[in-house]
Protein backbone atom coordinates (compact mmCIF):
# COMPACT_ATOMS: atom_id res chain seq x y z
CA UNK A 1 0.00 0.00 0.00
CA UNK A 2 2.93 2.28 0.81
CA UNK A 3 4.40 1.98 -2.80
CA UNK A 4 0.86 2.02 -4.56
CA UNK A 5 0.42 5.31 -2.39
CA UNK A 6 3.39 6.98 -3.91
CA UNK A 7 1.48 6.67 -7.38
CA UNK A 8 -0.20 9.57 -9.09
CA UNK A 9 -3.15 8.44 -10.85
CA UNK A 10 -5.64 10.14 -12.94
CA UNK A 11 -8.74 7.79 -13.48
CA UNK A 12 -10.14 10.16 -16.13
CA UNK A 13 -7.61 9.28 -18.71
CA UNK A 14 -6.37 5.83 -17.29
CA UNK A 15 -2.76 6.82 -16.46
CA UNK A 16 -0.71 6.33 -13.22
CA UNK A 17 3.14 8.18 -12.75
CA UNK A 18 5.64 7.12 -10.47
CA UNK A 19 8.03 10.26 -9.95
CA UNK A 20 9.94 8.60 -7.52
CA UNK A 21 10.98 5.84 -9.29
CA UNK A 22 14.83 5.16 -10.17
CA UNK A 23 16.84 2.34 -10.84
CA UNK A 24 19.01 0.59 -8.27
CA UNK A 25 21.32 0.22 -10.68
CA UNK A 26 22.23 1.02 -14.49
CA UNK A 27 21.14 -1.99 -16.48
CA UNK A 28 23.59 -4.35 -18.08
CA UNK A 29 21.82 -5.37 -20.99
CA UNK A 30 18.40 -4.65 -22.73
CA UNK A 31 16.84 -7.74 -21.44
CA UNK A 32 17.53 -6.28 -18.08
CA UNK A 33 15.90 -3.07 -18.75
CA UNK A 34 12.58 -4.53 -20.95
CA UNK A 35 12.43 -6.85 -17.47
CA UNK A 36 12.77 -3.58 -14.97
CA UNK A 37 9.97 -1.61 -17.18
CA UNK A 38 7.76 -4.28 -17.80
CA UNK A 39 7.53 -4.89 -13.68
CA UNK A 40 6.79 -1.40 -12.68
CA UNK A 41 4.79 -1.44 -15.56
CA UNK A 42 2.83 -4.05 -13.97
CA UNK A 43 2.68 -1.94 -10.40
CA UNK A 44 1.08 0.81 -12.10
CA UNK A 45 -1.94 -1.10 -14.08
CA UNK A 46 -2.44 -2.84 -10.79
CA UNK A 47 -2.44 0.53 -8.98
CA UNK A 48 -5.16 1.85 -11.85
CA UNK A 49 -7.40 -1.50 -11.28
CA UNK A 50 -7.14 -0.87 -7.42
CA UNK A 51 -8.48 2.45 -7.51
CA UNK A 52 -11.33 1.32 -10.65
CA UNK A 53 -13.06 -1.17 -8.35
CA UNK A 54 -13.28 1.21 -5.32
CA UNK A 55 -15.34 3.37 -7.51
CA UNK A 56 -19.18 3.25 -7.11
CA UNK A 57 -20.31 0.60 -9.62
CA UNK A 58 -23.60 -0.82 -11.10
CA UNK A 59 -24.37 -4.39 -11.82
CA UNK A 60 -25.17 -5.02 -15.82
CA UNK A 61 -25.29 -8.70 -17.52
CA UNK A 62 -21.79 -7.44 -18.94
CA UNK A 63 -20.48 -6.98 -15.37
CA UNK A 64 -19.71 -3.87 -13.41
CA UNK A 65 -20.17 -0.71 -15.28
CA UNK A 66 -18.52 3.02 -13.33
CA UNK A 67 -18.68 5.89 -14.55
CA UNK A 68 -14.63 7.26 -14.41
CA UNK A 69 -14.24 10.83 -13.10
CA UNK A 70 -13.19 14.23 -15.38
CA UNK A 71 -9.52 13.67 -16.68
CA UNK A 72 -6.56 16.00 -13.79
CA UNK A 73 -4.01 15.75 -16.74
CA UNK A 74 -3.96 17.97 -19.68
CA UNK A 75 -2.60 16.04 -22.52
CA UNK A 76 -1.05 18.17 -25.51
CA UNK A 77 -2.95 18.21 -29.28
CA UNK A 78 -1.19 15.91 -31.81
CA UNK A 79 -1.41 19.47 -34.01
CA UNK A 80 -2.04 22.94 -33.09
CA UNK A 81 -5.39 24.27 -32.75
CA UNK A 82 -6.63 25.65 -36.79
CA UNK A 83 -6.18 29.31 -37.67
CA UNK A 84 -9.40 31.09 -37.93
CA UNK A 85 -10.85 31.75 -40.93
CA UNK A 86 -10.95 35.30 -42.57
CA UNK A 87 -14.08 37.12 -42.78
CA UNK A 88 -15.95 36.84 -46.17
CA UNK A 89 -17.03 40.12 -47.75
CA UNK A 90 -20.66 39.59 -47.09
CA UNK A 91 -19.59 38.75 -43.45
CA UNK A 92 -18.02 42.20 -43.21
CA UNK A 93 -20.57 44.21 -44.75
CA UNK A 94 -23.11 42.22 -42.58
CA UNK A 95 -21.56 43.17 -39.43
CA UNK A 96 -20.70 47.08 -40.63
CA UNK A 97 -24.65 47.49 -41.50
CA UNK A 98 -25.85 45.86 -38.27
CA UNK A 99 -27.31 42.66 -40.48
CA UNK A 100 -28.11 39.91 -38.14
CA UNK A 101 -28.41 36.35 -39.45
CA UNK A 102 -31.94 34.45 -38.27
CA UNK A 103 -32.82 30.87 -39.50
CA UNK A 104 -35.32 30.86 -42.11
CA UNK A 105 -37.64 27.61 -42.27
CA UNK A 106 -37.13 25.15 -45.35
CA UNK A 107 -40.11 24.50 -46.71
CA UNK A 108 -42.06 27.91 -48.14
CA UNK A 109 -46.14 28.14 -49.34
CA UNK A 110 -45.52 28.04 -52.89
CA UNK A 111 -48.14 30.47 -54.22
CA UNK A 112 -47.49 28.88 -57.88
CA UNK A 113 -48.79 25.35 -57.12
CA UNK A 114 -50.52 25.74 -53.84
CA UNK A 115 -48.05 23.59 -51.84
CA UNK A 116 -45.55 23.36 -49.58
CA UNK A 117 -41.88 23.07 -51.33
CA UNK A 118 -38.61 23.72 -50.51
CA UNK A 119 -36.80 27.08 -50.38
CA UNK A 120 -33.90 25.02 -52.30
CA UNK A 121 -33.05 22.31 -53.90
CA UNK A 122 -34.86 19.58 -56.56
CA UNK A 123 -38.94 20.82 -56.21
CA UNK A 124 -38.01 24.36 -54.16
CA UNK A 125 -40.26 27.21 -54.15
CA UNK A 126 -40.60 29.77 -57.85
CA UNK A 127 -39.43 26.85 -59.85
CA UNK A 128 -38.75 28.02 -63.56
CA UNK A 129 -40.66 25.22 -64.99
CA UNK A 130 -43.59 26.14 -62.56
CA UNK A 131 -44.35 29.17 -64.16
CA UNK A 132 -46.62 28.99 -67.07
CA UNK A 133 -46.88 33.04 -67.84
CA UNK A 134 -44.21 35.84 -67.30
CA UNK A 135 -45.65 39.35 -68.07
CA UNK A 136 -44.47 41.22 -69.89
CA UNK A 137 -42.53 44.82 -68.70
CA UNK A 138 -42.08 48.25 -70.68
CA UNK A 139 -37.97 47.43 -70.25
CA UNK A 140 -38.38 44.43 -72.35
CA UNK A 141 -36.98 44.22 -76.00
CA UNK A 142 -39.35 42.93 -78.38
CA UNK A 143 -39.10 40.08 -79.91
CA UNK A 144 -37.04 38.35 -76.72
CA UNK A 145 -37.69 35.07 -75.17
CA UNK A 146 -38.67 35.67 -71.39
CA UNK A 147 -37.93 32.18 -70.01
CA UNK A 148 -34.17 32.16 -72.21
CA UNK A 149 -33.59 35.00 -70.17
CA UNK A 150 -34.42 33.85 -66.85
CA UNK A 151 -32.24 30.95 -67.04
CA UNK A 152 -29.30 33.50 -68.53
CA UNK A 153 -29.70 35.31 -65.70
CA UNK A 154 -29.93 32.29 -63.13
CA UNK A 155 -26.33 31.02 -64.95
CA UNK A 156 -24.66 34.49 -64.54
CA UNK A 157 -26.04 34.80 -60.54
CA UNK A 158 -24.44 30.85 -60.06
CA UNK A 159 -20.79 31.99 -62.01
CA UNK A 160 -20.72 35.09 -59.77
CA UNK A 161 -21.28 32.97 -56.62
CA UNK A 162 -18.59 30.92 -57.67
CA UNK A 163 -16.67 33.36 -58.66
CA UNK A 164 -17.08 35.36 -54.54
CA UNK A 165 -16.29 31.97 -53.41
CA UNK A 166 -12.99 31.40 -54.76
CA UNK A 167 -11.89 34.68 -54.10
CA UNK A 168 -12.56 34.02 -50.25
CA UNK A 169 -10.84 30.14 -50.59
CA UNK A 170 -7.80 32.82 -51.74
CA UNK A 171 -8.41 34.93 -48.71
CA UNK A 172 -8.38 31.95 -46.70
CA UNK A 173 -5.18 30.33 -48.29
CA UNK A 174 -3.19 33.53 -47.88
CA UNK A 175 -3.48 33.34 -44.18
CA UNK A 176 -2.77 29.95 -43.89
CA UNK A 177 -6.60 28.91 -42.34
CA UNK A 178 -8.06 27.22 -45.87
CA UNK A 179 -10.30 24.38 -44.44
CA UNK A 180 -8.64 20.53 -44.39
CA UNK A 181 -11.43 19.15 -46.97
CA UNK A 182 -9.83 21.74 -49.57
CA UNK A 183 -6.77 20.99 -48.98
CA UNK A 184 -7.19 17.92 -49.57
CA UNK A 185 -8.85 18.45 -52.82
CA UNK A 186 -7.06 20.68 -54.21
CA UNK A 187 -3.29 18.75 -53.94
CA UNK A 188 -1.38 21.56 -55.01
CA UNK A 189 -2.28 22.85 -51.16
CA UNK A 190 -0.06 21.69 -48.42
CA UNK A 191 -1.72 20.45 -45.60
CA UNK A 192 -3.14 22.87 -42.87
CA UNK A 193 -0.12 23.10 -40.07
CA UNK A 194 3.08 21.64 -42.57
CA UNK A 195 5.81 23.39 -44.05
CA UNK A 196 5.63 21.19 -47.08
CA UNK A 197 6.42 22.83 -50.75
CA UNK A 198 3.25 22.75 -53.05
CA UNK A 199 3.39 19.40 -55.49
CA UNK A 200 4.55 20.93 -59.00
CA UNK A 201 2.65 18.23 -61.46
CA UNK A 202 4.52 17.08 -64.76
CA UNK A 203 3.17 17.39 -68.05
CA UNK A 204 3.10 13.55 -68.31
CA UNK A 205 0.86 13.13 -65.23
CA UNK A 206 -1.60 15.87 -66.71
CA UNK A 207 -1.67 13.92 -69.68
CA UNK A 208 -2.77 10.88 -67.53
CA UNK A 209 -5.19 12.21 -65.64
CA UNK A 210 -6.51 13.81 -68.38
CA UNK A 211 -6.84 10.60 -70.15
CA UNK A 212 -8.54 8.74 -67.63
CA UNK A 213 -11.27 11.50 -67.34
CA UNK A 214 -11.93 11.63 -70.45
CA UNK A 215 -12.21 7.72 -70.89
CA UNK A 216 -14.35 7.80 -67.65
CA UNK A 217 -18.01 7.46 -69.58
CA UNK A 218 -19.83 4.30 -70.61
CA UNK A 219 -18.32 5.24 -74.00
CA UNK A 220 -15.08 5.30 -72.88
CA UNK A 221 -14.87 8.91 -74.42
CA UNK A 222 -15.76 8.27 -77.75
CA UNK A 223 -19.08 10.61 -78.33
CA UNK A 224 -17.66 13.28 -75.98
CA UNK A 225 -17.00 17.01 -77.60
CA UNK A 226 -13.57 17.59 -77.14
CA UNK A 227 -11.54 20.77 -76.45
CA UNK A 228 -9.95 22.89 -79.61
CA UNK A 229 -6.17 21.18 -79.12
CA UNK A 230 -6.91 18.43 -77.29
CA UNK A 231 -5.27 15.18 -77.72
CA UNK A 232 -6.41 11.75 -77.95
CA UNK A 233 -5.75 10.34 -74.61
CA UNK A 234 -3.15 7.42 -74.12
CA UNK A 235 -4.70 4.34 -73.72
CA UNK A 236 -3.62 2.43 -70.06
CA UNK A 237 -2.67 -1.42 -70.01
CA UNK A 238 -3.17 -3.40 -72.63
CA UNK A 239 -6.20 -4.21 -74.60
CA UNK A 240 -7.32 -7.68 -76.47
CA UNK A 241 -7.42 -8.27 -79.57
CA UNK A 242 -10.22 -10.40 -81.15
CA UNK A 243 -10.13 -11.52 -84.44
CA UNK A 244 -12.90 -10.31 -87.08
CA UNK A 245 -16.54 -12.22 -87.79
CA UNK A 246 -15.80 -11.77 -91.42
CA UNK A 247 -13.85 -14.53 -93.34
CA UNK A 248 -10.92 -12.88 -95.22
CA UNK A 249 -7.40 -13.34 -95.79
CA UNK A 250 -4.99 -15.67 -93.68
CA UNK A 251 -7.63 -15.69 -90.61
CA UNK A 252 -7.16 -19.47 -90.79
CA UNK A 253 -3.59 -19.08 -90.02
CA UNK A 254 -3.70 -16.50 -87.08
CA UNK A 255 -7.03 -18.79 -85.12
CA UNK A 256 -4.57 -21.49 -85.58
CA UNK A 257 -1.53 -19.44 -84.16
CA UNK A 258 -3.53 -18.12 -81.48
CA UNK A 259 -5.13 -21.85 -80.31
CA UNK A 260 -1.02 -23.24 -80.79
CA UNK A 261 0.09 -20.83 -78.53
CA UNK A 262 -2.76 -21.32 -75.79
CA UNK A 263 -2.42 -24.71 -76.26
CA UNK A 264 1.39 -24.72 -75.90
CA UNK A 265 1.23 -22.44 -72.92
CA UNK A 266 -0.99 -25.04 -71.36
CA UNK A 267 1.34 -28.13 -71.78
CA UNK A 268 4.59 -25.97 -70.86
CA UNK A 269 2.95 -25.29 -67.19
CA UNK A 270 0.98 -28.36 -66.30
CA UNK A 271 1.58 -30.63 -68.92
CA UNK A 272 1.64 -33.10 -65.76
CA UNK A 273 -1.54 -32.43 -64.46
CA UNK A 274 -3.79 -32.15 -68.12
CA UNK A 275 -2.51 -34.98 -69.73
CA UNK A 276 -2.55 -38.64 -68.55
CA UNK A 277 -0.96 -41.27 -70.66
CA UNK A 278 -1.88 -44.38 -69.20
CA UNK A 279 -5.55 -43.03 -69.54
CA UNK A 280 -5.57 -41.70 -72.79
CA UNK A 281 -3.54 -45.01 -74.12
CA UNK A 282 -6.51 -46.99 -72.53
CA UNK A 283 -9.34 -44.47 -73.69
CA UNK A 284 -7.74 -45.64 -77.18
CA UNK A 285 -7.82 -49.31 -76.67
CA UNK A 286 -11.42 -49.31 -75.47
CA UNK A 287 -12.53 -47.33 -78.53
CA UNK A 288 -10.29 -49.37 -81.16
CA UNK A 289 -12.09 -52.61 -79.46
CA UNK A 290 -15.52 -51.12 -79.77
CA UNK A 291 -14.94 -50.35 -83.47
CA UNK A 292 -13.95 -53.64 -84.28
CA UNK A 293 -15.99 -55.30 -82.41
CA UNK A 294 -19.05 -52.89 -84.16
CA UNK A 295 -17.64 -53.79 -87.72
CA UNK A 296 -17.57 -57.88 -86.88
CA UNK A 297 -21.13 -57.47 -85.82
CA UNK A 298 -22.17 -55.85 -88.88
CA UNK A 299 -20.22 -58.24 -91.10
CA UNK A 300 -21.93 -61.35 -89.23
CA UNK A 301 -25.22 -59.48 -90.05
CA UNK A 302 -24.57 -58.82 -93.79
CA UNK A 303 -23.66 -62.18 -94.19
CA UNK A 304 -26.71 -63.83 -92.27
CA UNK A 305 -28.91 -61.25 -94.82
CA UNK A 306 -26.74 -62.63 -97.56
CA UNK A 307 -28.08 -66.44 -96.81
CA UNK A 308 -31.43 -66.49 -95.85
CA UNK A 309 -32.30 -64.16 -99.31
CA UNK A 310 -30.75 -67.30 -101.29
CA UNK A 311 -33.26 -69.45 -99.40
CA UNK A 312 -36.03 -67.26 -99.81
CA UNK A 313 -38.33 -68.11 -103.08
CA UNK A 314 -38.69 -65.52 -105.70
CA UNK A 315 -41.84 -64.94 -105.42
CA UNK A 316 -41.89 -61.44 -107.62
CA UNK A 317 -41.34 -63.18 -110.39
CA UNK A 318 -43.87 -65.51 -109.99
CA UNK A 319 -46.12 -62.84 -109.70
CA UNK A 320 -44.49 -61.17 -113.00
CA UNK A 321 -44.95 -64.50 -115.12
CA UNK A 322 -48.76 -65.03 -113.73
CA UNK A 323 -49.41 -61.59 -114.85
CA UNK A 324 -48.04 -61.94 -118.38
CA UNK A 325 -50.47 -64.75 -118.52
CA UNK A 326 -53.63 -63.40 -117.62
CA UNK A 327 -52.66 -60.86 -120.04
CA UNK A 328 -52.25 -62.72 -122.78
CA UNK A 329 -55.08 -64.72 -121.83
CA UNK A 330 -57.42 -61.76 -122.18
CA UNK A 331 -55.94 -60.64 -125.12
CA UNK A 332 -57.05 -64.06 -126.35
CA UNK A 333 -60.72 -63.63 -125.15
Amino acid sequence: MESQNQYEVDLGNLLAFNHSHHFPSLPSSREELVKECLEEGTKLVQAIADRLFNLPSTEDVDGPIVTLPPPTTKLPRSKHLPKPKPPTKWELFAKKKGIKKRKKDKVVWDEQTGAWKRRFGYDRVDDDRDVPIIEAKMTDEPGEDPFAKRQEEKKKRVAKQDKNRLQNLKQAAKVGALPSHVQLAATALPITGTQAAPKKFTKHELGDVAGIAATSTASGGKFDKKVPGEKAPKHQGKHRKFLPVVEGSGIGSREKEQTDKVLNKLFSKHSHEILNVEKAVTAYNVKREKKQRLKHNKNVEDKSLSTSNKLKPKKQLNKKSAKKGSSKKGKAK
